[in-house]
């Protein structure tokens, strides 16, 4: 559908992430280049004020890059709500693993890149209650490299969605550190919960999306969950009047032509899950090149 829509002229935001392989990104990217057109990613976490407080954090003073863990859970009925693709087309680790993958590397952009991926995943509940073959739970390990000092980081994203009813629908938080400080961030949790006879206790977060009416009309616009969309038809808008051109917008936004480290790390976790845990190499043209070119399975 989004190459359709490329090859007519047509600006395209997809959601994340954009692609499961390298090669559908590649022809993606191409077609893109070809009809001058922007294909955006909706990555709704570089809009949290938190998310991206902490990615200018980590560019300005925490030195290069250590250590990253980030983990994300749905709750159990998840798999029945996405029965018709659990496990066929996609698993969690493209729909859950993708928000913090692109977030570090948004952080980290320019400056370090992953290198290896070996992905472990756990397995029982999906198959015993919901008769679904795919992992519980997936963990990537994925090494970086630092540009400027050659030293290697190591980042640890999981993922799950056999989670138990909790207080909040998704489970989610990072701890970053770098040579010289570091972050931590319960992004489920932001202070701020909500008991009723109704829903039992909440924890709230009304900074991704304003679900209760004001005066009875929506006010959730100013929500992140939104504010993705909004720069979406902004940037099209300025494009379209010339006020800016796609080079711009790769520098602002997630773009196809900058999002094709977040590709290659997913990807590169399926083939690990299919070959034994095995690791891949994540290939790049030269030292400096920041657009993967090849993926490599090391047995």
């Amino acid at each position: 559908m989004a190459l359709d829509a490329i090859r007519r002229g047509i600006h395209v935001m997809i959601t994340k992430p954009a692609v499961k392989t390298l090669a559908e990104h590649q022809q993606l990217y191409e077609e893109a280049k070809k009809k001058n057109v922007l294909v955006m990613i909706e990555v709704h976490k570089r809009f949290d004020p938190m998310y991206s407080d902490a990615r200018d954090r980590i560019r300005d003073g925490l030195g290069e890059f250590s250590y990253f863990y980030s983990f994300m859970s749905q709750p159990k009925f998840q798999l029945d709500t996405f029965r018709s693709w659990a496990g066929k087309s996609s698993d969690i680790s493209y729909y859950l693993n993708s928000h913090h993958i692109d977030f570090h590397v948004w952080s980290l952009y320019g400056r370090a890149r992953p290198i290896r991926v070996i992905a472990m995943g756990a397995t029982g509940v999906a198959k015993s209650q919901y008769d679904i073959d795919t992992e519980d739970v997936i963990t990537l390990s994925v090494q970086w490299i630092n540009f400027e000092s050659k030293t290697v980081g190591t980042a640890i994203y999981t993922s799950s969605w056999i989670s138990a009813k909790s207080d909040t629908h998704t489970q989610q938080k990072f701890h970053y550190v770098g040579h010289q400080g570091e972050i931590n961030i319960d992004q489920a949790h932001r202070g701020y919960t909500v008991a009723s006879d109704t829903n039992g206790y909440l924890s709230i977060n009304p900074l991704y999306m304003k679900l209760v009416p004001t005066d009875g009309y929506f006010a959730g616009q100013n929500g992140y969950g939104y504010r993705s969309f909004e720069a979406f038809i902004d940037a099209v808008t300025d494009l379209n009047s010339k006020k800016v051109d796609m080079n711009t917008c790769d520098t602002k936004l997630a773009t196809i032509g900058t999002t094709f480290q977040e590709t290659a790390v997913l990807e590169a976790g399926r083939i690990s899950l299919n070959n034994q845990c095995a690791m891949v190499e994540i290939v790049y043209e030269n030292d400096t090149s920041l657009i993967p070119i090849e993926l490599k399975l090391l047995k």
